[in-house]
């Protein structure tokens, strides 16, 4: 569910119409619906109410400042994966003790920095790591919090790009590894196991692949719960689906309704780590019809955001629904919806349905929330769009257009 819906044949976010906020802003534009995300923020809460639980939002979906304090102020945590997503983290005001630390190539600037700020715990990734974060803890004369993120080969059934629990992916551990690790933990000094981690993949629209996951750990899970009397924490990780075009994913409650007989009786803390469930539908981008080109082949509608704005149909070739910002009429076309950029990957759309626009027509894309403005570049040149946020009857600029003059200011001739 979202809060994008037609009022007198005029898209609005909430109590706003689109096209005033373009008037105001330009395009391209992102603009998020804050009822939208708190919502999905909620439901995951609500749905885990009966067991201790942390939400740690996944910063890397969408990772503006604005919409991760947000949700930090609704009592979200912040998972992370670079230190400029732990300056971001830091920037919103989360508790440092509800930031889980994840990502395979992390520095040893980045470790230091992390151990400083005080994180509820890293999400270690190979043997070489664990090792940096023992000698970085011990310079420090501290003690890491770590889990092990274990690569419990389950297939998630999702784009080959996004799928992270698999055999020969560049993620996590297999258990017979973890094991030994976890067994041989007091070789390390300066580390405190202090959970297990998984994380399968993202655009999950199942809960079978966590059940079979949770199933594969739980023998792991209840040794070391025996072993180690610091592990306090399960970390199931995120990817939890959302609707970009037929998919029928599972709601919150649907989701809970099938891991928590697994782990309600395990005694420990669950840390969920959502993304896309939370920003995936409460984002658009908002483009504008530049040209209608007609070829003896086919009909392209040139827009004005390009793959450098939202490149995940071009990198994934994810369906993402496109709609008038205002209807004037039903008649449709198919076309391709193409972007400016000098590549013929700059693509929204092939041989799409849509209804038919005029040039200087507002078109939005939906479901743009999540890896969209995150994944965005200055490719060709292009200045990143604007970001807004639009609460009820009323919208701020959460990020201001980028300029000719941003593109060039740390450049030296």
């Amino acid at each position: 569910m979202h809060d994008f819906k037609y009022v007198d044949n005029k898209l609005f976010c909430e109590g706003v119409p689109i096209s005033k906020i373009i008037k105001q802003v330009g395009t391209p534009a992102y603009i998020y619906s804050s009822a939208t995300l708190l919502n999905h923020y909620k439901k995951l809460d609500e749905a885990f109410k009966s067991i201790p639980h942390i939400i740690c939002y996944s910063v890397k979906s969408n990772s503006n400042i604005a919409i991760c304090k947000l949700l930090v102020k609704s009592g979200s945590g912040l998972d992370i994966v670079s230190g400029g997503e732990l300056f971001r983290a830091k920037k919103a005001g989360v508790n440092p003790n509800k930031i889980v630390y994840a990502g395979v190539g992390k520095t040893e600037e980045e470790i230091r920095n992390a151990l400083k700020a005080g994180i509820l715990f890293f999400t270690v990734e190979s043997l070489p790591e664990l090792h940096l974060i023992n000698e970085t803890a011990k310079k420090l004369k501290c003690k890491a919090p770590i889990v092990l993120r274990i690569n419990p080969e389950v297939d998630p059934h999702t784009h080959g790009y996004i799928a992270t629990g698999k055999k020969g992916t560049k993620f996590g551990l297999d258990i017979a590894t973890s094991r030994w690790i976890y067994r041989q933990h007091h070789k390390f000094p300066y580390i405190q196991p202090v959970g297990i981690q998984i994380h399968i993949g993202s655009q999950i629209t199942s809960p079978r692949p966590y059940v079979e996951a949770i199933k594969k750990i739980m023998p792991l899970v209840e040794e070391l719960k025996n072993s180690i009397k610091t592990i306090k924490y399960l970390d199931i990780g995120g990817g939890l689906g959302i609707i970009y075009e037929n998919e029928k994913p599972s709601t919150a409650q649907e989701f809970s309704k099938a891991v928590l007989p697994l782990i309600k009786n395990t005694g420990l803390t669950l840390v969920l780590e959502p993304g896309r469930f939370i920003a995936g539908n409460a984002g658009i981008l908002v483009t504008k019809v530049l040209y209608i080109k007609t070829t003896e082949y086919k009909s392209f509608v040139i827009v004005d955001g390009g793959m450098n704005d939202l490149i995940r149909p071009s990198l994934y070739h994810a369906y993402h629904e496109i709609v008038p910002v205002i209807k004037n009429h039903d008649r449709a076309i198919t076309s391709d919806v193409v972007g400016p950029v000098c590549e013929s990957g700059d693509f929204f759309a092939l041989n799409r349905k849509i209804t038919k626009p005029k040039q200087s027509d507002l078109v939005a894309i939906m479901g743009a929330g999540a890896y969209g403005f995150s994944m965005s570049s200055n490719y060709n040149s292009r200045p990143r769009a604007v970001e807004v946020l639009v609460s009820k009857n009323s919208f701020k600029v959460i990020r201001k257009r980028e300029t000719y003059e941003d593109l060039i200011k740390n450049e030296k001739i």
